[in-house]
């Protein structure tokens, strides 16, 4: 089974943040979330890659912003049949 790490940047009130959590979750993703409106620690980290705005999402280093489930699911091996979160070659 491949091993991905995936952080989440998020913010308070945000829906498409939501929307990526659920969705990492309902493909059994684990991910960390850092929350910049709670920490300013990630909003500088953020800042200094020249990222603006969440959610902004990184998987094996690899910045996916927004909420765009195609491109979670290429950077995290899920084909439309499954979408379990498991590759299903390896």
């Amino acid at each position: 089974m491949s091993s991905f790490e995936v952080i989440v940047y998020s913010s308070t009130g945000c829906p498409y943040c939501e929307k990526v959590r659920n969705q990492l979750t309902e493909w059994g993703i684990e991910y960390e979330v850092r929350n910049v409106s709670l920490h300013k620690g990630y909003f500088d980290e953020l800042r200094e890659k020249k990222v603006f705005g969440t959610p902004a999402t990184y998987v094996n280093g690899k910045l996916i912003l927004g909420f765009q489930e195609k491109k979670f699911k290429e950077a995290l091996g899920i084909d439309d049949q499954d979408e379990s979160g498991v590759d299903s070659n390896a």
